[in-house]
């Protein structure tokens, strides 16, 4: 917990009145807590607490002075505002993507940021999370999330109830001029994708079938590698022409191991079609991130029921993530992140380092070659 600037933090309280009229349970306690849940893998509020409170004098030495009470905490997680936690996980990535910049060479020299754009979905039950319109009889949240390709870590995350739709997030997205946006078609919208391009964002997306366009010029491609064809293009339908005046590229590749035939549009004409293939293909990264967060952090099973309660528990399994990405990355632990969590799980109140923690060689004794699962992690 030492990655966080405790002056930092304090700042964070002030500003939102974390701690007004808060006796002894403050807001780092309450960290200290979610973050010790998102680590110990507890999977209720009553599991998280009878835990906290068994450990005596051990949990003293973690910073936590008094016994928790259930229901301390959950007011606590449903009465402060969940910004203090969002704030704090916006300074966290900021000293991630820091600390991936300065221990990978690759990052110092990559001159533009390529981030993916998707959402993913958590289902509830509606009869406790009434708020959380899905369907009829089903409730669900959406985690909008931008993540920064080159360090897996998100930039952007953006919670709604499961009825919006994606292309809503495209409103509100920060954009970096220079920076490339790799996105399914759920955000095919020439309207909001003209107000990115005129921000200086460029992107990278899937087309629809049904897209009206005519055909300005075409360039040879190597058929070789799966391309089919690469077009310069103007829309022609009687909104899209309006919503997107300018040329678009057009781009057909063949996937042969899915059998799919994948038409992108992008703004992107200073690179070759190969580069612009490359790109949508990285976008599956956010898929499996989305597949390791819900497999190694608490988000699918809340400690409390109102949206604040919510929305804290997020953002402080975000902020885990965070933290444990800095770990790794400022210790050089030649673990995999998985492998980290599971380790620390078992052990995060033993008296040693971390180095000495990770320096059994059998934690890295792994055949990469003859694995099940796909290694995003495996720095």
């Amino acid at each position: 917990m030492d990655v966080i600037p405790k002056y930092k933090f304090r700042k964070i309280v002030d500003r939102y009145n974390g701690d007004y009229r808060v006796r002894k349970f403050t807001c780092w306690t309450q960290l200290l807590c979610m973050c010790f849940g998102q680590l110990t893998f507890r999977d209720s509020l009553r599991d998280l607490t009878s835990t906290l409170n068994a450990l005596g004098s051990r949990r003293y030495h973690l910073g936590i002075k008094h016994k928790v009470p259930m229901s301390t905490i959950s007011d606590a997680n449903a009465t402060r505002s969940w910004l203090i936690y969002h704030d704090l996980a916006m300074m966290l990535i900021h000293t991630a993507r820091q600390a991936c910049s300065i221990n990978d060479e690759d990052l110092e020299s990559a001159s533009q940021e390529i981030y993916a754009l998707d959402s993913t979905t958590i289902d509830l039950c509606l009869s406790l999370f009434p708020w959380a319109e899905f369907r009829e009889h089903k409730a669900a949240i959406k985690l909008h999330t931008l993540m920064d390709l080159e360090g897996s870590i998100p930039t952007f995350i953006h919670i709604t109830d499961g009825r919006t739709h994606d292309v809503n997030v495209l409103d509100m997205l920060p954009v970096t001029a220079g920076g490339i946006y790799i996105m399914d078609r759920a955000y095919l919208d020439f309207q909001r994708l003209y107000t990115l391009h005129q921000a200086g964002g460029q992107f990278v997306v899937r087309a629809k079938k049904n897209l009206q366009f005519y055909r300005k010029s075409s360039t040879p491609v190597d058929t070789d590698l799966g391309l089919r064809c690469d077009q310069s293009i103007r829309l022609t339908g009687q909104q899209s022409k309006k919503r997107y005046p300018e040329d678009l590229r057009r781009v057909r590749i063949i996937d042969p191991e899915n059998d799919q035939n994948i038409v992108l549009l992008t703004n992107v004409f200073d690179c070759d079609t190969a580069q612009i293939s490359s790109y949508y293909k990285q976008r599956w990264q956010i898929e499996i991130f989305f597949k390791w967060v819900k497999q190694n952090l608490r988000i699918k099973a809340f400690y409390g029921q109102n949206i604040n309660a919510v929305k804290t528990q997020i953002w402080t399994a975000i902020c885990t993530y965070l933290i444990i990405l800095i770990v790794h990355k400022t210790n050089h632990i030649n673990v995999k992140l998985h492998t980290m969590m599971q380790v620390l799980s078992v052990a995060i109140l033993e008296r040693m380092t971390l180095k000495q923690l990770f320096s059994d060689d059998s934690l890295t004794d792994y055949n990469p070659h003859s694995r099940n699962q796909l290694g995003l992690f495996d720095f």
